[in-house]
Formats: C-alpha cells, structure tokens, sequence
C-alpha cells in the first residue's frame, strides 16, 4: 500500500512571477477597474527583485528543500484548516454519503451486517497494509491518509484539537450506537473474523435491547471549545466516563442504528449530514448509519481524511454488496457469541445541562440552513464528453450561471482539487471564476447573443476551467502558495500590501464552496456551506444522470 511513498514527488514551490499571473487573472472578474489596479500595484510591488516577496520566496523553498518535511504544506494546513478551526463540524467540516438501496438487505440488522462484512474487509487491506495504491492517469497517489480512517478520533482540546490513533490489533470491535445508547461489538471468536450472518445476530441483539440514553454524541456537534470544557465536564462527573471515552475513541468504526426512516433523497441528505445530532460521535472518521427502513449512509469527519479515500471505502463496501463479492451467506452462527457490551455513562446535572445546551445550539444552527438533492436524469457525463466537454468544467460551468441567473453576478468559487499525486498531498483551490465564464454568463442571457456566439463562450470558459484544474493539481495553485508565503512572515515584519489589500481576503471568501465525486452507488454527497452566506455544492456527474 504504501510502496510508492517516498516515490512520490514533493509538493513545488510556484515561482512568485507565476503565481502572481495567476492570482491577478483569478482576481480581474471579480474586481472594479479601481479595486484591480491597486491590487495590481500590490501584487508588482510584492514581488519586485530585492522585495519581501523574494524573502518569503527563499524561505519557503528552503523549508520544500528541507527533508524533514515531506510536505512544505501539510503540517501548516492540516492544522490551519481543521484542528484550529472553532466553528462545530456539523456542518461545517464534515460530510456525507448516501447509498443506494439494497433491494436483497431491507431488513436494517441484515444491511448493517452486510456493509459491516464489506467495511472490514477493506480495513484489513489498511491494517496489512495490502490495499492497492490510487492512482491518477496512471499515476501512484498518496496513501498516508489511509492510517487515520480506522481505530482514530479527533479529540477536542484548545487552542486546537489533536487526532488520537490506536493499534489495530489491541482493538478489534466496532462501535455501534441505537437510541443513543453506546455498544461494544467484538470481532472476533475464537480467533476469527465474525461471519456476516454472525454480525446479523448481533445488530438483532441491539434493536431488541437498546434502551433510549441521554443523547451523549450531541456533544460533538458543539462549537469546538463548549466541546472540550463539556469533555472535561463529563470527564469529572465519574471515573468510569474516562474508559468509556477511551473505547468509543479506540473503536474500529461506528455504525448508527437510527430510528428514522427516510426516503427522498433530500430527506436521506439531511439525515446522514446531520440529521437531529443525535446518535452519532461525529468526532470520528468514519460512521455508517443504516435507518429502520433499511436506507443506509454514511457521515465522515474531515480534518485528517479528504473526502476520496472514503468515497474509496463507500464505493469498495457497495461493490462488494451488489456484486456479491464477498461472502454474505447465511452460515451457521457459533453459540458462544457474547452479547454486545453496554458502554455505560454516568451523568452528573453538569452533563446533562451540556448536553441540553448543546441540543438547542444545533437546533439553532441547523434551523438556518436548507440542503436539498437535485438529480437530473436528462443526461450525464456520456453525452457532454461527446460533445468533447470536460465534464467537470462543463458543470462548473452550469453553477456559475445559476448564481449569474439568481444574483445578477458571479462571487469567488472553489473547487477542490486533489493533489495526492506529492507526498503527503491533500487539495488545492482552483478557482472557478474567469474573464470567460463571466463573458459567458452575461451572453446566454443577452437577447442579443447569437447561439454560435454563446457556445463559442461556453468552450473558452470550459477550457479556462480546465487549466485551472491542471495548474492546481499540478501544485502550481494561487491559494496554497500565498498561504505558505504568509505563514512565514515573522511577527515584527510588516505585513506587505499583497495581504492587506481587500481583494486578497475577498477572492477567498468561498462564496460557492464546490467538489465533485461521482459513484454509481451513490445517491447523494455533500457539506454545507463555508461562509453564511453562500453555498456548499457538492455534485455527482454520472454516465446518464
């Protein structure tokens, strides 16, 4: 699995004059003529030979150059990016996916037990270190990711909270939680691997037993610094509160047996994001739900993990679900199975008036957002690549004029972008608007645009996007490079013109915050958005839908 890692090239360090050309031509549509020219005269400024651009420039390609670092870049943003950030992860951070229905699995500890089969077997590829590498156009993909999606948990501390990992092998049981009472399910009997019909009996076990518990998981939900002083809380109201935590932390995975029954695909989006906050530890990466009707999802937490390793899990259990790739029969179950271990909490009021506390903040929060599923079944990637369409762009292409169509204009645009082909590699930013997807968006509107006119527009602002794309995951990026430049301003240097200027922090406002990932087993994904007043649009592009 993890052949190809010191393989892999290091993340470069753009010159200053190419990111300056780019940040300047990302900036000009989103600019007055008079915002444009004084950030143009900031940007010359920065980078003019002698400059502070040039020293920030020698530093950062010292730190790439330096070989304690495999990534100039990842310590910084990993913990910029995720750990530091204060606002609750749901919905800020984390995500979802929803599954397709299994028509042989409508029993919901029947599903349960059949994505809990497929989840370990692809978490022992990890453990042994036998899952095959990624790749893109042929191309090795960084795998360090992988070692946090299994037995791991971000853990809630200030200034900024710490991921914990735990061996493999001293912890092999899952988690599973129903009406918010909290389960240890062992693995193994008898030094084996529980059979799928095995794990059946047990989720049986759990809906006939689980009793309805205070909703402890709402905790996580919290803003990051209520989340650790209620850790703490909890901690202190009993000495058992410690192991208890130790083990839903330790925990392979978790699997939430939900009492709910959702059916359109915006009601399951909602659901597996979110849902009432409760029965769920969205402090850990990788939580399966599976609903009473037998609907099925799953909820990731982002901050060590981006989102197409576990889309590589989801689309792995999935494969192995309706292709009967592995072994789902119904195989004698062994008499010695040992209940399902109760992890038991112990509230003080102090707890209790967190969690109550924390309940009406997420009603709160939740209560001013909407999510809704779009799914357009006219046609998919198959027909706009006969068109010889990028398919991404093309859809990029197709949000830019709806918020053109709603809005009058066009605001700042992310699209993550992967750059997992460097070591240690995670996103980039490429940014969505151009010179020519504005021209674009003014003239399918205008009454006067002839339609060779407007598909012309519609090409050069494909392409512009698809360059954008290839500088990004090619690590020549605007956003990561001006960020790396920052960071290593020390702090009795005057902050340059660059990063004062209103434009610097205005092009990066998110306004449409944007990613794809596209699955055939799946029927939704997404995130919220990443500034209040904007939009998290997360879209699937399929062969015909």
């Amino acid at each position: 699995m993890y052949r190809f890692e010191d393989a892999l090239p290091r993340l470069p360090v753009p010159t200053l004059q190419e990111t300056a050309a780019r940040y300047l031509k990302s900036a000009h549509p989103l600019l007055s003529t008079t915002e444009y020219a004084a950030t143009a005269r900031a940007v010359e400024d920065f980078i003019k030979a002698g400059g502070v651009g040039e020293k920030l420039q020698e530093r950062l390609v010292a730190r790439r150059n330096d070989p304690q670092y495999r990534s100039w870049l990842h310590d910084w943003w990993t913990d910029a990016a995720y750990p530091t950030y204060r606002e609750p992860i749901i919905p800020y951070v984390s995500y979802f996916y929803s599954h397709r229905d299994d028509r042989k699995r409508r029993e919901p500890a029947k599903r349960a037990a059949a994505i809990t089969t497929a989840a370990l077997e692809f978490k022992n590829q990890i453990d042994t270190r036998t899952l095959e590498p990624e790749y893109m156009k042929k191309l090795p993909m960084a795998m360090d990711s992988y070692q946090w999606m299994f037995n791991a948990c971000r853990r809630p501390a200030k200034p900024a909270d710490y991921p914990v990992k735990f061996p493999a092998d001293e912890n092999k049981f899952i988690l599973i939680i129903r009406k918010n009472q909290f389960f240890k399910l062992q693995l193994e009997i008898d030094g084996r691997r529980l059979k799928t019909s095995e794990l059946q009996q047990q989720f049986e076990r759990i809906y006939k037993t689980a009793k309805d518990a205070p909703p402890i998981g709402i905790l996580s939900t919290e803003n990051r610094d209520l989340w650790t002083d209620a850790r703490e809380i909890l901690l202190k109201a009993h000495p058992n509160n410690a192991k208890a935590l130790a083990e839903i932390e330790a925990a392979s995975f978790v699997v939430c047996l939900d009492e709910a029954s959702p059916v359109t695909l915006t009601e399951r989006a909602k659901h597996h994001l979110y849902g009432n906050g409760q029965n769920r530890w969205f402090d850990k990466p990788a939580q399966f739900i599976v609903n009473d009707n037998g609907t099925a999802g799953f909820n990731g937490e982002h901050s060590m993990m981006d989102g197409t390793s576990t889309h590589r899990l989801n689309d792995y259990v999935c494969d192995a679900i309706f292709n009967e790739k592995l072994d789902f029969s119904s195989q004698p179950v062994s008499p010695n199975l040992p209940e399902p271990a109760v992890i038991e909490f112990h509230l003080d009021q102090a707890t209790q008036e967190s969690i109550g506390l924390a309940q009406k903040h997420f009603d709160d929060l939740l209560g001013k957002h909407d999510l809704t599923v779009q799914a357009y079944q006219g046609y998919g990637k198959g027909l706009i690549k006969r068109f010889k369409f990028s398919p991404d762009a093309y859809v990029q292409m197709i949000i830019q004029v709806a918020y053109y169509k709603m809005f009058g204009n066009n605001q700042p645009t992310y699209e993550s972008v992967m750059t997992r082909r460097f070591q240690q590699g995670r996103t980039e930013a490429c940014r969505s608007v151009s010179d020519d997807s504005i021209a674009f968006c003014k003239a399918i509107f205008d009454p006067s645009s002839g339609s060779t006119d407007v598909i012309a527009l519609f090409r050069n602002a494909v392409n512009a996007h698809v360059q954008c794309l290839y500088a990004a995951a090619d690590g020549t990026g605007v956003d990561r490079h001006l960020f790396g430049l920052r960071k290593l301003l020390e702090a009795d240097e005057e902050i340059p013109a660059i990063f004062s200027d209103p434009a610097y922090t205005y092009s990066s406002t998110w306004v449409l915050s944007t990613s794809q990932l596209s699955s055939e087993y799946l029927d939704g994904f997404g995130w919220s958005q990443v500034v209040d007043h904007g939009f998290g649009i997360a879209y699937m592009i399929n062969e015909n839908r």
